[in-house]
């Protein structure tokens, strides 16, 4: 069963082009990973501080690979002081139709 999710950040205002660039890299290193099935980042139309990203991963496994890449790690770390509280927030997703 594939593994959803969308995670959201909020660019400080000073940030926004360099979030931004960070997402694009990220989205093409995740892209690549064999288990990524969806990698999509999107900004809000009335609210283009706010990043969304939308994530399907094959399953369970490849989610969890996901998450050891050296490239997210990198990502995590570079958005410390680029959005607010420090992170972006996750919200798992289940499948309904």
């Amino acid at each position: 069963m594939t593994k959803s999710l969308y995670a959201t950040m909020r660019a400080h205002p000073d940030h926004k082009a360099h979030v931004a660039e960070l997402l694009t890299a990220l989205a093409q290193d995740v892209r690549a990973e064999p288990g990524c099935v969806r990698f999509v980042v999107y900004t809000l139309a009335d609210d283009p501080l706010l990043f969304h990203v939308e994530e399907t991963y094959r399953d369970d496994d490849a989610f969890r690979a996901h998450m050891g890449t050296a490239h997210g790690r990198a990502f995590n770390a570079a958005i410390a002081d680029l959005v607010e509280g420090g992170a972006s927030t996750v919200v798992f997703l289940d499948q309904v139709a």
